[in-house]
């Protein structure tokens, strides 16, 4: 069983036990937190009302925060003398997927 959710913007494929890392989260290390469902797939069955999805939960377990890679900015203009470097590393949070439970 697996499926697609919306985190952070974007959409994951996840099952149970899958290590995921979107978007910064709000929350403590080892709370719930809980992904809309936007398509399940259970072997044979394929969910993709939203009337029945509405049933669904895939609820995660937060694991802690991580950051993305290093990504160099440069700001230059020409013939000023100007030169100025940065740097930037993206906040995510890393989750467990405990469960996609149907709320038959």
């Amino acid at each position: 069983m697996y499926a697609i959710v919306r985190a952070g913007g974007r959409q994951e494929k996840v099952a149970v036990d899958d290590v995921l890392t979107v978007d910064k989260l709000a929350g403590e290390v080892g709370s719930t937190v809980t992904f809309p469902a936007l398509l399940v797939v259970d072997g044979d069955n394929v969910v993709s009302g939203s009337a029945d999805l509405a049933r669904y939960e895939v609820t995660a377990e937060i694991l802690g925060a991580v950051k993305g890679p290093k990504i160099n900015i440069m700001h230059y203009r020409n013939k000023t003398g100007y030169k100025r470097r940065m740097g930037h590393r993206q906040p995510y949070t890393e989750v467990k997927i405990t469960g996609i439970n149907s709320g038959k």
